[in-house]
């Protein structure tokens, strides 16, 4: 299940990244206190975030710079290793993020007071950090059903949902039971501050072949509608995706403004999916008592797939959890994904 190594490997692993970890802990701090912007008040999370990991590491040198992107190929289920799941705060407070470019598909979900929180999942490469960490979700659990027994990696959970996470099947990782693997920045306040390296819970990336999401990559389809430019928004938070013809690619921004991360790097996929679905109340609340968003992604419904500067209306199709998502264009025909990453957009259908 690639799912870590033996003491032994652990020991050698651990004084191998005792000198990188200083600086890349350093790096986020100068990063962080850069690439900051002052954000309007925003309703307040659920503040279950908190840990107990502690910062570390002297004054900065340098960025750490992200892993070429690899095309994932998609396959049926098998035991070909564990997925990493992150769940990555989204306020304003947390930008810009680390790692994001590294990960293969990234899901945006609306949370509490209307606001937005990212997954994202990590097949192909690793990066060498993640963040920031935060809390994770019930619909978590079911999105992640379709991958085989994936590691999740989050900052805690309301504590009535800590005995659904424990008998899902995933493996999670807090700091709680992987203390050494997180770590805090010290610039930025608490609870935006978690950070996760990744290489402590996994001695590799599984391969493309652990990324069991249902989707297909190759040529685009026939038709498809020009798109300059497209916004979702959920009451607090807004994402918009502009096509950039000379990097063939969607440029991310959040809430009016560019995604960077904290490489400087612009957040940019080649396949943006706009995935209607029905978002209920769930039975779950905040420690302010917003009512915790529960996204359902299992069954069927209507999706807008960006990719080549253009739209194509979609029908996507979840039949159980354990499946993955399907994506067929009006006439039944398979709808293939532009290799590289891609952004699912959960948004909150109209019926």
């Amino acid at each position: 299940m690639g799912m870590g190594t033996g003491a032994e490997a652990r020991r050698d692993l651990r004084r191998r990244a005792t000198t990188a970890a200083a600086v890349l802990a350093a790096t986020i701090t100068t990063s962080l206190a850069a690439g900051c912007t002052t954000h309007s008040a925003t309703p307040s999370e659920d503040n279950r975030g908190r840990s107990r990991a502690e910062a570390d590491g002297p004054a900065p040198k340098h960025v750490p710079q992200q892993l070429p992107y690899h095309t994932p190929v998609p396959t049926e289920k098998s035991a070909t290793g564990s997925v990493l799941a992150v769940k990555i705060d989204n306020v304003g407070a947390a930008r810009p993020q680390t790692g994001l470019n590294s990960a293969d598909v990234i899901y945006t979900e609306q949370v509490e007071g209307g606001l937005s929180r990212l997954m994202a999942v990590y097949a192909s490469q690793l990066p060498s950090v993640v963040g920031p960490v935060r809390s994770a979700r019930e619909s978590d659990l079911e999105l992640l059903r379709q991958f085989d027994e994936p590691t999740l990696a989050f900052s805690g959970a309301q504590h009535k949902l800590l005995p659904l996470i424990d008998k899902a099947p995933l493996h999670p990782k807090t700091p709680d039971v992987a203390a050494d693997a997180y770590f805090r920045a010290p610039d930025r306040p608490s609870p935006h501050n978690l950070y996760l390296r990744p290489d402590r819970l996994m001695s590799s990336a599984p391969g493309a072949a652990a990324l069991t999401t249902g989707y297909e990559y190759g040529a685009a389809p026939q038709g498809g509608s020009p798109m300059t430019s497209r916004t979702v928004r959920y009451p607090m938070a807004s994402f918009t995706f502009t096509w950039s013809a000379a990097q063939h690619r969607w440029l991310v921004s959040m809430d009016g403004s560019a995604t960077t991360t904290t490489d400087g790097k612009r957040v940019a996929p080649a396949t943006v999916v706009v995935q209607h679905v029905k978002v209920r109340e769930s039975e779950f609340h905040d420690v302010n008592g917003n009512n915790t968003p529960y996204t359902e992604t299992v069954g069927t419904g209507k999706a807008e797939v960006l990719r080549d500067g253009r739209s194509y209306d979609a029908t996507w199709s979840r039949q159980k959890a354990d499946d993955g998502t399907k994506f067929t264009t009006p006439d039944g025909a398979q709808l293939n994904f532009a290799p590289g990453q891609v952004w699912v957009v959960f948004a909150p259908s109209a019926g």
